[in-house]
């Protein structure tokens, strides 16, 4: 699933397209995603000019001239493609499941072969008290995402600190990924209590934590699977990985085999946990 850097990169994608745009026309090829589309949404969009977008967590918000956001969720393989509407062939787009086009002639369609993305309206007054944002934790790339803050937020936590940093209501947008490489910057074990990264630990983590993802947004997102750009290229973080997906590699401060075990793979909660056990305690 798309992390904060994909949804943050395909954003500013997007935004360099539709942002003081009107949309002239929108079209929904199917009633639902994950959830059923809002009533009338592609009313509702046509005529519409794009005032701006702001990204929270995972999602997506566009915000619109009549006073509404359309919330957009990628899921595990959505994608949203935008390029000129006289390049698309007649017939229609797989997949494309919504699509919009400006004045301009530029048509933006959400596709997603799983459909586990999703679109919602909601005023734009009120974003933060939708249904799949209300309760979620800090921006990790805002001033105020302090060590301070993550002691508070991890205390008296008996999980796993990976498991806790995935939790959307400790902090905003970490997945997978950029857990397991901010957590080998840090020197951290994931399988460390939550509650006992504190201190000096919280001193090392917060830094890793926006450090990676800068270089991740730097470098378009990483593309494993299904993930590309707005343009539709693809991100090159993946290939800046230290632990993630590197299992029995030396990490860049260690020998590697033989001389150590090297990068270690395990499951944790059901995913796919990589690090040092030589540099993360």
């Amino acid at each position: 699933m798309p992390e904060l850097p994909e949804v943050e990169t395909v954003m500013r994608g997007l935004r360099k397209v539709l942002e003081g745009r009107v949309i002239r026309a929108a079209s929904i090829a199917r009633p639902d995603m994950r959830w059923p589309f809002p009533d009338g949404l592609a009313t509702r969009l046509a005529g519409s000019r794009v005032e701006g977008f702001r990204r929270r967590g995972k999602y997506m918000l566009m915000r619109l001239s009549g006073g509404d956001s359309v919330l957009i969720h990628l899921g595990m393989s959505g994608r949203m493609v935008a390029r000129p509407a006289a390049d698309l062939p007649n017939a229609p787009v797989a997949h494309e499941h919504l699509a919009l086009e400006t004045e301009e002639g530029i048509r933006v369609g959400f596709v997603d072969p799983r459909r586990f993305g999703s679109v919602d309206l909601v005023p734009t007054a009120a974003e933060d008290a939708h249904r799949l944002l209300a309760g979620i934790g800090p921006e990790p790339l805002e001033e105020d995402f302090t060590p301070a803050v993550l002691t508070a937020a991890l205390a008296g936590k008996q999980t796993p600190i990976k498991a806790a940093l995935l939790d959307q209501k400790v902090v905003a947008g970490l997945g997978n990924i950029y857990v397991s490489e901010a957590l080998y910057r840090a020197g951290i074990s994931p399988k460390r209590l939550a509650a006992s990264v504190a201190g000096a630990r919280a001193l090392r983590l917060v830094p890793a934590i926006k450090a990676v993802l800068e270089e991740s947004i730097e470098a378009g997102g990483s593309s494993l699977r299904d993930y590309v750009q707005a343009d539709g290229g693809i991100g090159f973080f993946q290939e800046r990985f230290k632990v993630y997906d590197r299992a029995g590699q030396p990490c860049g401060q260690c020998p590697g085999p033989p001389a150590c075990g090297g990068i270690r793979r395990f499951v944790q909660s059901g995913r796919a946990t990589f690090h040092c056990p030589r540099r993360q305690r």
